[in-house]
């Protein structure tokens, strides 16, 4: 689809907003963008971006830019509820996220995976699994390769697996999955869909563009993710632990099941139970491509951890280091902790995104044996779990890693598992994944003291 002679704004220039601005320029679009950053973050991108951009307006959002367009284009990163996306929707101007455009000209079939958590392992599993078996397959979305990359090199037999995050879901009227997977819908980015059922609303979106030819994977051992089965328009596929009453999914006797066959082992190379639920899933939908049993069996096996994701860093004078940066909101955490049977040294904090922490105090409880905070959500997770294990204030992961490496006993684990977004202290979760392996890596080279 051309866009000759249209005015296009493109907010935010993270990967998603770069992509969006090459895709609409190629396609003879006059593309301006508008980004809150400095000039100085953001000097090489600006550079990269220049032989496709108009104009480019730093350090806001100026009001005026956005009533002047034709379409504007936000990143999934920026919030819908921006006064200048208001004003220009309230002005005829027409506002639309990146999946609707990539509707337009992705070719291939698309798999679609959403869920507060597991997508990214999800995705990564699901893309291994099709490639071990032969398939030509791109992952990317909110992963990886922008979605406005992926639809210039795509080809119609392809599969594309992206993992679909509930901003860009949000901002979707007709992107279309042939199989659409939701792994769990727990409290998440509260702080920018403003309630529980907006963000669920947001997560269903996935759905909302099937047709009857297509299928969705859904859990049904989660009770919101369950109750979106009346939204399935064709073929419906549950995944879940145990048997289920009716076809899907499950693991039983040491095997993981599909439609009644064996199709793997629940001797996973990932680490804990929520790994087990990912691996599940990823099953019915490489089932539902067409990957032979045999080839999902093997996939499984062979996949190794996602970095960020429970990563296993290393094991320093018998005690074990683990990297769970990814776990951004508390659910995440709590099947992070579910994975140990005690022994933790768990660091938790950064910023707050409404969660409760209060819920993770019988888990904890026996299981931890002291809680190490960082970050602006000290206070908070402070007064929710006071008592329920000796708590520290650290202030940040280094003087939390040296707290923890100094009294950690042997067949002990230091766990970063925060449970809160990064931002307060780092640019994502993955700098601070980074800057906890980076630590850890340091601790290993000191000398030990005789």
């Amino acid at each position: 689809m051309r866009y000759d002679g249209q005015k296009v704004l493109v907010v935010g220039l993270g990967a998603s907003g770069q992509a969006a601005v090459r895709f609409f320029a190629r396609r003879g679009a006059r593309v301006e963008a508008t980004d809150s950053s400095n000039p100085e973050r953001l000097g090489a991108i600006i550079e990269s971006l220049r032989p496709y951009l108009a104009e480019i307006h730093l350090g806001g959002h100026p009001d005026k830019v956005f009533l002047e367009q034709d379409l504007i284009v936000p990143s999934p990163g920026v919030d819908w509820r921006l006064p200048q996306l208001r004003a220009a929707r309230h002005n005829g101007v027409r506002v639309a996220g990146e999946l609707d455009f990539a509707a337009d000209e992705l070719r291939g079939r698309v798999i679609g995976v959403t869920g507060a958590n597991g997508k990214t392992t999800t995705v990564s599993l699901i893309g291994h699994i099709l490639r071990e078996a032969g398939l030509r397959t791109v992952v990317g979305g909110n992963i990886g390769r922008p979605l406005l990359d992926m639809v210039e090199e795509s080809t119609d037999d392809q599969w594309s697996v992206l993992e679909l995050s509930s901003f860009q879901l949000e901002a979707a009227s007709a992107f279309r999955c042939h199989i659409a997977a939701i792994l769990n819908i727990t409290p998440d980015h509260l702080d920018r869909h403003g309630s529980f059922e907006a963000y669920v609303a947001a997560k269903a979106k996935i759905l909302a563009s099937q047709t009857p030819d297509d299928a969705a994977v859904l859990n049904r051992d989660d009770a919101a993710t369950a109750a979106l089965a009346g939204d399935v328009k064709g073929r419906l596929v549950w995944f879940q632990r145990s048997r289920p009453a009716d076809r899907g999914a499950w693991a039983d006797g040491g095997r993981i099941w599909f439609e009644g066959r064996p199709v793997g082992s629940t001797d996973l190379p990932i680490r804990g139970a929520h790994n087990l639920e990912n691996a599940l899933a990823a099953a019915a939908v490489a089932a539902l491509a067409g990957v032979p049993d045999h080839a999902i069996a093997s996939g499984l096996q062979s996949f190794q951890a996602v970095e960020h994701r429970l990563e296993k860093v290393a094991t320093i004078g018998g005690v074990d280091y683990y990297n769970d940066s990814k776990a951004t909101n508390v659910d995440a955490t709590r099947k992070a902790v579910e994975s140990f049977a005690g022994g933790l040294w768990l660091m938790l904090g950064g910023r707050d995104k409404q969660g409760d922490f209060a819920s993770l105090a019988d888990l904890l409880r026996g299981r931890v044996r002291e809680l190490l905070l960082v970050g602006e959500a000290a206070p908070t997770i402070r007064a929710q779990l006071e008592g329920v294990a000796p708590l520290v204030d650290c202030g940040t992961i280094e003087a939390a890693l040296r707290y923890a490496a100094e009294r950690a006993q042997p067949g002990e684990t230091v766990l970063l598992s925060p449970a809160c977004a990064s931002f307060d202290q780092f640019e994502n979760y993955a700098r601070r994944g980074r800057e906890f392996k980076r630590l850890v890596a340091a601790l290993a080279t000191e000398p030990k003291e005789d």
